[in-house]
């Protein structure tokens, strides 16, 4: 996992882009905040009335999707580092991908989903013990199942990505919305960074099918800190 200061990632992009990821802290600040008048925290919102948390299971149950925005995520947890309580998987469905954008080459003999249910994996998010983010990370196609989507076209997706509604905690929905915003550089890279893992693998491996490699899960990874982002943006703006 590789350390870089925030100030490194903000380089070259515009005043539009780095407000509008100044206002997507502001907007995590706020739940922040709101969740801990009740002693509550992002994940633990997931967690309600959800019963035993057993490892693997999607949580809450049947993910949370926005049918017009066509975001979507779920929590889960298994083995992976010791200061990792769980983890998010982010997604844009097919009705967000528009027509032209097509799925990364594959000849492989596993089916992936196509068409009406496409669907594009931009980040995972890990979360500490007390609900708090610790890093970004990229995984292989095998690992969530989806489609699989060139780099470039996945970062195009990612400005679309809201979920907009109360189920199962609008803080907690707004939360994970505004940290695709809010770290949107960091996600570019890791995007580029699983990109060109894969095809070095596959480079070096060039009859073995790359995507569906057990031995390649996680593809890219960085720790953050939103605390520290947003004092680097505000620093760029000032």
């Amino acid at each position: 996992m590789t350390e870089q200061p925030e100030q490194d990632f903000l380089a070259g992009l515009s005043r539009a882009r780095l407000r509008r990821m100044a206002a997507a802290g502001r907007q995590i600040l706020e739940c922040y905040r709101l969740l801990r008048k009740t002693g509550a925290n992002v994940v633990g919102q997931l967690l309600a009335h959800q019963g035993t948390f057993y490892q693997w299971n999607h949580y809450p149950k049947g993910d949370v999707y926005d049918r017009e925005t066509f975001s979507q995520y779920y929590y889960h947890a298994h083995r992976g580092p010791d200061n990792e309580h769980g983890h998010f998987h982010t997604f844009m469905r097919a009705g967000a991908i528009p027509q032209g954008m097509e799925p990364a080459p594959y000849d492989g003999e596993w089916r992936r989903p196509l068409g009406k249910d496409a669907i594009a994996h931009i980040i995972a998010i890990s979360m500490n013990s007390k609900g708090y983010p610790t890093a970004l990370f990229g995984v292989n196609r095998w690992v969530t199942g989806e489609t699989f989507y060139r780099a470039e076209d996945v970062i195009r997706l990612m400005d679309g990505y809201n979920i907009d509604h109360t189920f199962p905690c609008h803080a907690s929905n707004m939360w994970v919305s505004a940290m695709i915003q809010l770290f949107y550089p960091q996600i570019r890279l890791l995007l580029r960074q699983r990109d060109a893992v894969i095809a070095a693998r596959q480079k070096e491996y060039p009859d073995h099918d790359v995507y569906e490699d057990r031995q390649l899960e996680i593809t890219s990874s960085l720790p953050i800190s939103v605390e520290a982002q947003i004092e680097a943006i505000d620093k760029v703006l000032a």
